[in-house]
């Protein structure tokens, strides 16, 4: 039923709850997970001798990120394959479901009130857009908290204005 997870990751963050349901699907149907985290480096726009700094910065962050999720994913016996692609975190999420994805598993801060009305969220938006199945994963309080922390990053692919 589903050949091809896809499993978003940001830039900046922990493990998170959504990479055990991850394993759990990739178990059941001998899925690959692909581990895909987008470096929103929108700021290389801006003229100013630091935006380059900061978004080859995004860059690494998001390239270890993926390296550190495919290797849990891989010790828990998962195929996976990883990527980091620059871009707005929803374009790079659309490309990766138009490249084979049968499912998207990503995580999901349990914002409210003003916060939720002015940050948005990534995973709001990919649930709206997808043309596959999203199963959303509530972040744990402890996570969820480290990753508020983090003005810069957003909900699932990179820093950025809006979540």
């Amino acid at each position: 039923m589903y050949d091809e997870i896809l499993l978003p990751v940001a830039p900046v963050g922990e493990a998170n709850d959504a990479i055990t349901h991850a394993v759990g699907l990739a178990e059941r149907y001998d899925a690959t997970v692909h581990v895909v985290s987008a470096a929103d480096t929108a700021v290389d726009t801006l003229a100013g001798p630091r935006t380059g700094a900061f978004s080859e910065r995004l860059v690494d962050a998001a390239e270890e990120r993926v390296e550190a999720v495919t290797d849990e994913l891989e010790a828990a016996g998962v195929e996976t394959v990883g990527s980091v692609a620059r871009g707005d975190p929803l374009e790079v999420i659309e490309n990766a479901i138009e490249d084979g994805a049968d499912i998207v598993v990503m995580p999901s801060h349990t914002r409210r009130g003003i916060r939720r009305l002015l940050l948005g969220s990534v995973t709001e938006k990919v649930i709206r857009v997808a043309s596959v199945p999203v199963v959303t994963v509530p972040m744990a309080e402890s996570e969820a908290e480290g990753e508020r922390s983090d003005a810069a990053v957003d909900d699932v692919g990179g820093a950025s204005g809006s979540r």
